[in-house]
């Protein structure tokens, strides 16, 4: 700023180097304008969790989450070929790999996480950093084994205690369904694991020979009259009960009522026919992963 007064104050002395210093002076204001728009992508990040059937990544930054979008999660894959599906994704949404600070990685699959790390290098040029061991989360895990925690609970707990405080219990419907409790003190103090909506249909239809994949909406009534209302009776309606019941038999053990949140793919399917009062966050895991980035960066 002193830089320009000076130059004002020769425009007031000598008219004569007007125009010289008219050009050096939008060729700086040039340069902030520059400075001004890449800075709202300077803390934004590349966060991914890896999970066992899809990759859910998207690009945060402080202010906001600019998209989500899934890969299928495929042993398979090279990283090149996971790195040009990242790719497409952002230039789908017009990000410049050069704008992304950084990335995390949460991955529930210990053989894809080398795999999805060096994808995300070839893309940005710098190694993400990884959910896991020496990590700093600020989460105290009472569990008997701490490393035993899929890293995906760990930062879903993170961002639910960030944006919900405790008491907290924490449903994730994906591939599975987990059920993370933490306690009045803050204290990640165990949970719970039931098959996901998908896999109890898939077992199902593979187990059973005259019973087949339905469409995952609930039907009209609880009681059902052919087996496609029958099917989607015990799997929408009995999932959203087997939640109902579960958060009735923790808070029962805890001795107090909880703040209950729910993420994850399925949630916006099952969470509405629940009784108790649920709040869908469906990006949580991707808030989480950002507190664990800036903790840690």
């Amino acid at each position: 700023m002193c830089l320009f007064c000076n130059k004002l104050i020769l425009i007031n002395q000598n008219k004569s180097i007007n125009i010289v210093i008219l050009i050096i002076l939008e060729y700086n204001r040039s340069i902030l304008r520059d400075i001004i728009k890449k800075g709202t992508y300077i803390t934004m990040i590349l966060a991914i969790d890896m999970g066992n059937t899809a990759a859910v990544l998207g690009c945060i930054d402080d202010q906001k989450i600019y998209f989500t979008e899934e890969l299928s999660t495929d042993l398979s894959k090279s990283p090149l070929e996971y790195a040009m599906g990242i790719k497409t994704v952002l230039e789908l949404y017009n990000i410049d790999s050069d704008n992304i600070s950084g990335a995390i990685i949460s991955c529930v699959v210990p053989s894809l996480q080398q795999v999805i790390s060096r994808a995300v290098q070839k893309i940005i040029n710098k190694a993400p950093l990884i959910v896991g061991p020496g990590l700093k989360t600020g989460l105290n895990i009472k569990m008997d084994n701490a490393r035993e925690m899929g890293s995906d609970l760990i930062v879903d707990s993170v961002a639910g205690i960030n944006r919900y405080g405790a008491p907290l219990i924490i449903i994730d419907m994906g591939t599975a369904t987990t059920i993370s409790v933490i306690d009045k003190d803050r204290n990640y103090i165990g949970g719970a694991i039931t098959p996901g909506v998908n896999i109890a249909m898939n077992a199902l239809s593979s187990n059973a020979a005259q019973l087949f994949n339905v469409g995952l909406q609930a039907p009209s009534r609880v009681i059902g009259k052919n087996t496609v209302e029958c099917m989607q009776s015990g799997i929408i309606l009995g999932n959203a009960s087997c939640i109902d019941g579960m958060i009735d038999r923790i808070e029962d053990e805890l001795g107090y009522r909880t703040t209950v949140v729910a993420t994850g793919g399925l949630s916006g399917i099952v969470i509405p026919y629940c009784r108790h009062d649920i709040i869908i966050e469906p990006r949580l895991l991707l808030m989480g992963l950002k507190l664990l980035y800036d903790k840690n960066a």
